[in-house]
Order: structure tokens, then sequence, then C-alpha cells
């Protein structure tokens, strides 16, 4: 068969993107739509998530990778629901700088990911775009009837907990613009984070049988904090000494002369995806040992209380907090 220079969005999907659809519900990508059984006992969660070069991604990321990151960020927001993927709908908006190897990447970023995460393509658009690359996907997951975890349901007297490690995404993005100075392991670890959050998916049996409201950490810590705050008609309080570091986010640090200053940059820099969630009380054991059995770090990081907003205090004193997360403009 000759090269193909220029993919057309048919030569696209019948090569590259028909042999991850699902052997069945995917139709083999041949039509409009999906077919998806129905489950009697289960509830369908549906989230869509978009990734734009230069809001994102940067133009330099590997499309391998921009692929991944765009299938996890959709897994994190079901993980947080406590809710279990299976398959989804994607979108690409190819800009002119993605010809044939950059398309052919970025699928083989996805196909890894399928494998791993255990989700199939059930259909989806291809188009070309002059603008920036563009990238959407659709996931869906089932979720047993009426157990959804929301952002409504957290209580005076819950305590608040995070997975994982908070500030590795914000400065994940600043070690891939060379704008860190920490030893070459640490700022690869950051970018590899930036570039590749892992997804919660293995703790969503712990967050649909334990938690009172959840919602994963993509804006920053406590913008996001914030939105369930809101969602609960609560308030809370967040201690900013208690937030979890990875070894390159405890090295940066190290290194500032505000700690204040230093930990709310991490707390509001946003593209974690770990979970942030409130539980009863009387749960906390199950939800630590459930968390070991995965080797998966969790930290108590707050408790919510009665009134309204995120009270952010350090070691006992109230921390003003300007700006509480990413908004899109």
């Amino acid at each position: 068969m000759p090269a193909v220079d220029v993919a057309d969005e048919f030569e696209t999907i019948r090569r590259l993107l028909a042999p991850l659809a699902h052997p069945e519900w995917g139709r083999g990508l041949s039509d409009d739509v999906a077919l998806i059984p129905s489950r009697r006992g289960h509830d369908l969660v549906v989230t869509k998530d978009a990734l734009v070069e230069g809001v994102h991604f940067l133009a330099t990321d590997p499309l391998d990778t921009v692929a991944q990151k765009l299938l996890r960020v959709n897994l994190s927001d079901l993980a947080a629901k406590g809710a279990e993927p299976f398959g989804y709908l994607l979108a690409c908006h190819w800009s002119e700088r993605c010809g044939w190897p950059e398309r052919q990447a970025f699928v083989e970023g996805l196909g890894r990911d399928q494998d791993m995460f255990g989700v199939a393509l059930l259909g989806g658009d291809t188009v070309s775009t002059p603008g920036p690359a563009s990238f959407s996907i659709t996931l869906m997951g089932w979720a047993a009837k009426g157990r959804i975890v929301g952002r409504a349901g957290a209580q005076p007297g819950d305590p608040v907990f995070v997975t994982g490690t908070v500030g590795d995404g914000w400065l994940g993005l600043r070690a891939a613009r060379n704008l860190l100075g920490l030893e070459p392991e640490r700022l690869g670890a950051l970018v590899e984070h930036y570039r590749r959050p892992m997804p919660r998916t293995a703790f969503a049996p712990a967050v649909l049988e334990h938690a009172s409201a959840a919602l994963d950490v993509s804006d920053g810590l406590i913008a996001d904090l914030g939105h369930l705050a809101r969602a609960s008609a609560v308030g809370l309080t967040l201690h900013l000494e208690s937030l979890p570091l990875s070894l390159a986010g405890q090295a940066w640090f190290e290194d500032r002369a505000d700690p204040v200053d230093a930990l709310s940059q991490l707390a509001t820099g946003g593209d974690d995806y770990e979970i942030a969630f409130t539980a009863r009380p009387g749960v906390e054991g199950a939800l630590r040992r459930e968390a070991e059995r995965l080797h998966l770090r969790l930290t108590r990081i707050g408790e919510v209380t009665a009134g309204e907003g995120v009270h952010v205090r350090y070691q006992g004193e109230a921390v003003p907090i300007d700006r509480a997360g990413w908004v899109h403009r």
C-alpha cells in the first residue's frame, strides 16, 4: 500500500480508529450511533471532557500522551462518582500539524490506555481545522442504580479526604515549560504527572461504598472543594499543612520562602485528577484499609462544617485566597 501523506477522515477511521472499536456495541464505526444494551439494576453514567492545544496541553506535548490524558481525565470523573467505565465516543479536530504520524501516535496512546483501563471506542467524529488541535471524549459507565456519588451529600462533621498528592499537575506544567530548577528525576516525574495523570479507577468502589460526596480535582483543590461545599449547602475547612506532597512537590516546596503562599499555589493550581471526597466519620478505617490494599495514598485534609464556602487555614490561622483555581473564560 502506498504511503499516505494526508489522511482524510474516512481513512483515519478505517485504518486507525476502527480497530479500537468495541466488537459489538461500536458497530464497526460504520454508523453514526452506538447501540448500547440496557443493564437492569444499573444507571448509565456519562461524562464529557475536552482538551484544546494551548489551553490544556502544549504544542510540544507528544500526541500519544495527549490522547492518554484525554481518556484519563474522563476516567477520573467517573471514578469520583463510583462508576465503572465501559466505552467512549471520540471527537478529533486535527490541526495542520497533525499529519499521519501524529494521528497514528494519538491512536496508539489511546490503544494502550484502552487495554489498561478496560474501555472501548464506540464511535465519534473526526475533522480538520485551521485552528489549534482539540479533542473530546464522551465517556460512559455503569453504577448501581440510585447509588452514584454526587457533589451533594456532605454533612457537618464529615471528614474530608483526597487521594494521591496535590500540586503535581500545576508543577508538571511549569516543568514542561522549563520553569522549574529541580533535579532531572524530579522534573521528569512532574512532567509525567502533567501529561499522563493516573485516574483512581481502582478506588471507585470504595467511593461508591463510603463517600457522602465526591468529585475529581481538576480546576484546583480549593476551587473543587468549593463546588462540593456549594452543592451540599455546607461549609468546609481545609488545613493547608495537611496537603499530601510528592517527593518532587516536597523538593519544590522546601525551596520556597513563604510556606503558606507555596501551599496555596499547589492547592489552586489544578490538573491533579485526584478524588476529593467526604465520608461519615465511622468509615475512615475501612477507607484507609482499602487505600492501603491498593497502595494508594489517602490523606485527611479537613472537615465539613455548618455555614458555606471553603475556609482555608494554616496551623490554625485563616488564610485568604484570592484565586481558588482555574476558570475558563
